[in-house]
């Protein structure tokens, strides 16, 4: 059990036998490092609920506390602070430990099984910088779930229907009008094979969309197309289904590329099978009302405090929406895989929109009250003009042209003797994808933010590349020591007992962004702890040190915040370079 849980229970124990209740055990960092390392508020909410002196209530929990032999001091602060420091015998017997295991110092849950929706690009465009926060806040909370002890499916949620479709298919009908998709009379097996790239693909969407939009009769065929193939048009559908499986490889090495992977490669087109059912549930509980020729389900509750429009489910033909698709993806995860949470990673703009729909699951019946639907939305990524972030022409960016564009900033890391020809392009991969990813995690997930090229680039603040340079200089002093039994003897200096805090403060950072579904506590702490050892490494000779406890225990504490890192990293699905 991580320390925080064990120094939990021992209050928990505490406030039993002082007939205490505290429903929710909270162990923060200090605010007062100089009166102790950790602190426990409750005293002050006990005392409310019962109406007693604060101090006096933190003072009777302390005495009791005292009988446990592994604090150092326990003091009193302000109204009622309890600030708690653990002893060095204490701490280095408990850093040993996770030395061998780093997964005990993780406050782990109970197991749940969940869905998390994100990523979401639309088939047959390219993935641009839009899809990017989806991708990665995604991720790593996907790895940070199953880190705490959770059975997690990510799902990808291809946007493979729609307008999108029926442009690329009257594109390549204008192109290859002699193809057999567009023979109404065709009844064989139709071709595996297209002479179609990926490229081509990309291209026909903007020009067809932009033709579409300044030609109603062109805008009036793709109509036309989307509506056959929701209809279930054989040719169409084989062409489309081809189209796909081109476009899904491709969004599958780019996702590779910045280490986004799903358990679930599924679209909005694998819904359709469920939304007879869906329809026929939604009628059965009269959620389905005709408005305006629509069908649409009402979710404005009387406490509401703005105006909730209903959810449009049927257009006034009876032809599906985007809407419905979300609902019957909905169902399908509940009859599949039975989840006790589904979270959504989506733009914070779509927050009504999730609302509406969360309130149609639950009050259709289609998703159990006991199945947590979870908005998690976010802010977008902005240029220094303060909007959406562009090419230098204007244009929405592509992802790989970002990746590339941090490449080139990156090279000066790749000068050196020391690394190979053969050896840059993997290194140079990983440290542009850690600067993308750790730039991109660093704020708050709801805010915007102004993602700048050389400063996220820089060796030097808080960026990806001053994280994993450190890591790597641990790793090679480690590797040049030859130790391979790290055991931490003694603690020599307040430096040391500082990064020992630090490392101690894990299991709350990891708790808290499980908690919030925010990963900025993640890399606010993996740069203030390297921050940390990066003084320590500075004001001490580690290798050439001639006291052998001391080097011993120092090599010992290196291994930890590598180890660390290395876990963080993993959960923020940021890699370390061998070299750099």
């Amino acid at each position: 059990m991580d320390i925080i849980s064990e120094t939990k229970n021992k209050i928990k124990n505490v406030l039993s036998e002082l007939g205490y209740k505290d429903d929710l055990i909270l162990i923060h960092f200090s605010s007062r490092p100089e009166l102790g390392q950790f602190q426990y508020n409750g005293a002050m909410q006990i005392a409310k609920s019962m109406r007693l002196n604060p101090r006096e209530i933190a003072k009777n929990i302390v005495e009791k506390l005292n009988k446990y032999d592994c604090f150092e001091k326990l003091n009193i602060a302000g109204p009622g602070f309890i600030n708690i420091s653990f002893n060095s015998n204490y701490l280095i017997n408990y850093l040993n430990e996770i030395q061998n295991d780093i997964s005990i110092n993780i406050k782990k849950y109970p197991n749940k099984k969940i869905i998390i929706d994100y990523g979401g690009p639309n088939v047959a465009k390219a993935l641009h910088v839009g899809h990017l926060r989806s991708s990665n806040i995604g991720e790593a909370l996907k790895r940070l779930a199953c880190l705490v002890g959770n059975d997690v499916i990510g799902d990808v949620h291809l946007g493979d229907i729609g307008r999108q479709s029926g442009m690329i298919i009257y594109g390549i009908k204008e192109k290859f009008p002699e193809l057999v998709y567009f023979d109404d009379k065709y009844t064989d097996k139709y071709p595996e094979r297209l002479p179609i790239t990926n490229e081509d693909i990309e291209k026909i969407y903007p020009e067809i969309s932009l033709r579409a939009k300044n030609d109603e009769e062109i805008m009036k065929e793709v109509r036309n197309i989307t509506a056959e193939l929701d209809r279930g048009n054989k040719g169409y559908n084989s062409l489309w289904n081809y189209i796909k499986q081109v476009s899904i490889e491709n969004i599958k090495r780019t996702f590779d590329k910045i280490n986004v992977s799903f358990e679930l490669w599924e679209g909005e087109s694998d819904s359709y099978q469920y939304i007879d059912k869906v329809i026929n549930l939604l009628k059965s509980q009269n959620c389905l009302e005709e408005s305006e020729g629509a069908y649409v389900v009402y979710v404005q509750k009387e406490d509401d405090k703005f105006e909730i429009p209903p959810l449009i489910v049927l257009k006034s033909d009876g032809t599906s929406l985007y809407a419905t698709r979300e609902l019957a993806t909905a169902y399908s995860r509940v009859e599949r895989f039975n989840p006790d949470e589904i979270w959504y990673v989506v733009d914070s703009r779509q927050s009504m929109y999730f609302t509406q729909v969360f309130r149609t699951l639950y009050k259709s019946g289609i998703v159990d009250n006991k199945t947590k639907l979870e908005f998690i939305g976010f802010g977008t990524m902005n240029g220094k003009d303060g909007k959406p972030f562009k090419t230098r022409d204007g244009g929405v960016m592509k992802l790989e042209t970002l990746l590339d564009e941090i490449k080139k900033e990156s090279n000066e890391y790749l000068k050196k003797e020391n690394i190979k020809e053969s050896e840059k392009e993997e290194i140079a991969n990983k440290v542009s994808v850690a600067t993308l990813k750790y730039a991109d995690l660093l704020p708050n997930r709801e805010k915007d933010y102004v993602f700048e090229l050389k400063r996220f680039s820089s060796l030097e603040g808080k960026t990806g590349p001053y994280i994993i340079y450190s890591c790597i200089r641990i790793k090679s002093l480690l590797e040049k020591s030859g130790e391979n039994d790290y055991k931490i003897v003694n603690i020599y200096s307040k430096t040391e007992k500082d990064i020992i805090t630090k490392i101690l403060q894990m299991p709350i950072v990891i708790d808290s962004s499980y908690r919030n579904k925010t990963l900025s506590d993640i890399t606010e702490y993996l740069y203030e702890l390297d921050s940390l050892y990066n003084k320590f490494y500075s004001e001490n000779r580690i290798l050439t040190e001639s006291n052998k406890d001391k080097r011993k225990s120092w090599l010992a504490i290196s291994q930890l915040v590598f180890k660390v890192n290395k876990l963080l990293l993993d959960t923020l699905a940021i890699e370390i370079p061998e070299k750099m």
